[in-house]
């Protein structure tokens, strides 16, 4: 099974969610969901874990969280491995209850928590197990839509707050009911599937976390880093150097400072790891067996000028992601 990408900070928002084991169901009983929401909420305690939103189902969950520490894991593994064992044990089972590795998204800011919070609330009548939100019992809907009773580590003042104090729960119901118009728009911005945010966002994810060479097994690494974009870091680094970049991808043959300054670029790409020596090559219309010699040239073109050096391993520490 491929292993999932656990990006962790402080103050990091998250979609949660995992489902039973072959699609089984996780609550057989109310008393099952009470342990689980108990369980939720020892967690949230024990972890400083932030509980914004949430929806039971009937073979999966849906968590809406912020870790205060950078603490995912541990939280997540005590989280699953705590409630299988009540569970199993109040049902007198062996073995494994969820389905794999929890899936965790990494969301941007509270704008895309308010979405979130309507996507998770909403499933209950997409699944067409109930007609009306307000009669669903096992989500936080109704402490956020008719501001009933909730359970004490459910945060709802980051959601509530964007609204005004005395209409807060009329317009938070008004927008659910809204928002099967505004799905679509939401789920434009998961990038990655790991991501839910901006272009931006992510290309700040990418600088953080993302490793110099992302692991095979990991699905979220291996597509941020085929988004890899070198065109970006070309056309920063010549303006630095300043050359046309254009110019160098397309003549295929070049002498003097072009081709100083083309084998340069190929190997600023080179050290990103990010490139095999055949994509690199078709990018700057040379042979992938070229881009070897390019790289040799230029490591000793960088030994011999001291300047030039101190500027490409400016450019190197700048555009490196």
């Amino acid at each position: 099974m491929a292993r999932a990408w656990r990006i962790e900070y402080e103050g990091a928002f998250y979609h949660l969610l995992s489902r039973g084991n072959e699609r089984r169901d996780i609550f057989i009983d109310e008393n099952d969901r009470h342990m689980f929401l108990d369980t939720v909420g020892e967690m949230s305690e024990r972890f400083d874990v932030d509980i914004f939103a949430y929806v039971l189902m009937g073979n999966h969950y849906h968590l809406l969280a912020r870790t205060r520490r950078a603490n995912l894991i541990r939280a997540m593994q005590w989280f699953g491995a705590t409630y299988t064992s009540r569970f199993n044990c109040r049902h007198a089972r062996n073995g494994h209850l969820f389905q794999g590795r929890y899936k965790s998204i990494v969301v941007q800011n509270d704008a895309y928590v308010m979405q979130l919070s309507c996507y998770i609330h909403r499933n209950p009548l997409r699944a067409g197990i109930a007609k009306r939100l307000a009669n669903y019992p096992w989500s936080s809907y109704r402490a956020y839509a008719y501001g009933k009773k909730a359970q004490a580590w459910l945060s709802t003042e980051l959601i509530l707050g964007q609204f005004a104090d005395k209409e807060r729960h009329r317009f938070y119901r008004e927008k659910v009911q809204l928002y099967s118009k505004e799905e679509k728009l939401l789920w434009e911005d998961f990038r990655h599937g790991c991501f839910l945010g901006s272009k931006k966002f992510v290309a700040q994810m990418r600088k953080r976390y993302l490793p110099q060479k992302p692991h095979n097994e990991i699905p979220g690494q291996k597509q941020l880093a085929d988004s890899f974009n070198p065109e970006i870091i070309l056309r920063k680094a010549a303006k630095v150097l300043n050359c046309d970049f254009k110019r160098l991808l397309k003549s295929g043959r070049l002498s003097g400072l072009e081709k100083d300054q083309r084998d340069l670029l190929i190997y600023l790409i080179w050290k990103t790891g990010r490139l095999t020596n055949a994509r690199i090559g078709a990018l700057f219309g040379v042979t992938y067996s070229s881009v070897s010699h390019n790289v040799k040239a230029a490591k000793a073109k960088l030994m011999q000028d001291p300047k030039l050096r101190a500027k490409f391993n400016a450019l190197n520490s700048q555009f490196k992601i």
